[in-house]
């Protein structure tokens, strides 16, 4: 099935899956949770039926949707980092012997693009202290090392291609991915945060998808975590589009020759529309919010501190 928007979550396209044939997709389990004020939704696709019908690899995606993430309420931050570890948890387990690599993808220069790396300079990486200064470690500790391999532009090389090659090295056990995503909705920017275990495409939520890293690809489990940091400007003109529709159907002054020229578009081509009017003076626009600097900054460190709960404590 064929989606008028870009999205990459697995919640946004079920969503519009049931939206547009109004019942539930088959070969996808779903599990509800609500935990501290956060929403849980845990998406399991089991069958390729279910992955052809919302365009996601078989696999879980766990998404956690928070009222704000907030630089001002550093006990609530870390509360909501509890929760993604506890979720991260239950896809990795708890072998203190497990080697991890995390790679932040993006381009720190980018601010919208550069979560990944800036979850990687919060890190509390030890792969080092274990190698040269065993003499220091008072008790067991994962072995964690981390990467910010660029992007492309920068460095003339397939990012999928550095981080195989830092894989074949190092040999870790699990790779460990943050990358920022795409949205419809304008509201999940830097709400939402999105954990899988089937991997992710390097420059997705920018519109450059490339080598996917996968256990496929890689020869270790991915994990991949998102937050969502734009939203497709032709998809923010659609759902205006619709609500213009909606506002003219409860309007009794309604233009019924504009009313009836709109209702009567499908939601394909009211998206393809408005694609061909942005085309040509901004291209393939995204839009991100103008606080994107403050909220990169405070979000990323709520991944980071999920990720060091998850890989480095005994309990949480």
């Amino acid at each position: 099935m064929k989606y008028n928007f870009h999205t990459d979550l697995a919640i946004e396209t079920r969503e519009e899956y049931q939206r547009i044939n109004q019942s539930d997709i088959p070969g996808i389990d779903v599990d509800n949770e609500t935990v501290d004020d956060v929403k849980i939704t845990r998406v399991k696709v089991t069958s390729d039926e279910g992955a052809e019908a919302i365009g996601k690899a078989k696999g879980s995606y766990i998404t956690l949707e928070v009222s704000k993430i907030n630089e001002d309420e550093p006990d609530i931050n870390d509360n909501i980092s509890k929760i993604v570890a506890r979720e991260i948890r239950k896809l990795i387990g708890n072998d203190i012997n497990q080697s991890v690599l995390v790679v932040g993808l993006g381009n720190f220069n980018v601010t919208p693009d550069a979560l990944g790396p800036k979850v990687v300079s919060y890190l509390d990486v030890t792969r080092h202290i274990i190698e040269f200064a065993p003499e220091y470690i008072k008790e067991p500790i994962r072995s964690v090392s981390a990467i910010s391999p660029g992007v492309l532009g920068t460095t003339g090389i397939e990012t999928g291609d550095i981080i195989k090659g830092v894989v074949e090295k190092t040999r870790p056990s699990l790779v460990i991915a943050i990358d920022a995503l795409a949205s419809r909705r304008l509201e999940r920017i830097s709400n939402t945060i999105q954990i899988a275990d089937t991997g992710i495409n390097p420059g997705s939520g920018v519109g450059n998808k490339r080598m996917g890293l996968s256990k496929e690809t890689l020869g270790v489990p991915v994990i991949a975590i998102g937050v969502p940091t734009v939203v497709d400007a032709a998809t923010m003109a659609n759902d205006t589009i619709e609500l213009m529709v909606e506002n003219l159907q409860n309007s009794s002054s309604q233009d019924s020759s504009i009313y009836d020229n709109i209702n009567h578009m499908g939601d394909e081509e009211k998206y393809n529309l408005v694609q061909k009017v942005l085309s040509p003076y901004v291209g393939n626009l995204v839009v991100t919010p103008k606080e994107i600097d403050a909220i990169i900054g405070t979000v990323s460190e709520v991944v980071a501190n999920g990720i060091n709960y998850a890989l480095h404590s005994e309990e949480i």
